[in-house]
């Protein structure tokens, strides 16, 4: 088995036995996790993108300045969703 499956499996196996653990710490601790997790998912979205827009430039170095374009709407677009993810766990930890 592909080692990228057994984190999958091992991700799923987590979330979905977090709840009941999760409930005697408090919210804090799971708040904690869910940044962390955020942290990762955006690490991950901006390697790829970062990875298919050097791959798309040395394919096609003329046209650069267009993937770069595209390449910086996805990142913004991946670090806003990671942002809010960010504060939407920090909301959970203070009410």
């Amino acid at each position: 088995m592909r080692p990228a499956n057994l984190l999958m499996i091992a991700l799923f196996v987590l979330l979905g036995t977090a709840s009941p653990l999760l409930a005697a710490e408090g919210a804090a601790t799971g708040a904690g996790l869910g940044m962390g997790l955020a942290i990762i998912g955006i690490s991950i979205g901006l390697g790829l993108i970062g990875y298919a827009a050097l791959t798309g430039i040395a394919r096609q170095p003329e046209q650069a300045g267009a993937i770069q374009g595209v390449m910086f709407i996805l990142a913004g677009l991946v670090e806003g969703a990671g942002i809010l993810a960010l504060v939407l766990c920090l909301a959970l930890m203070f009410v």
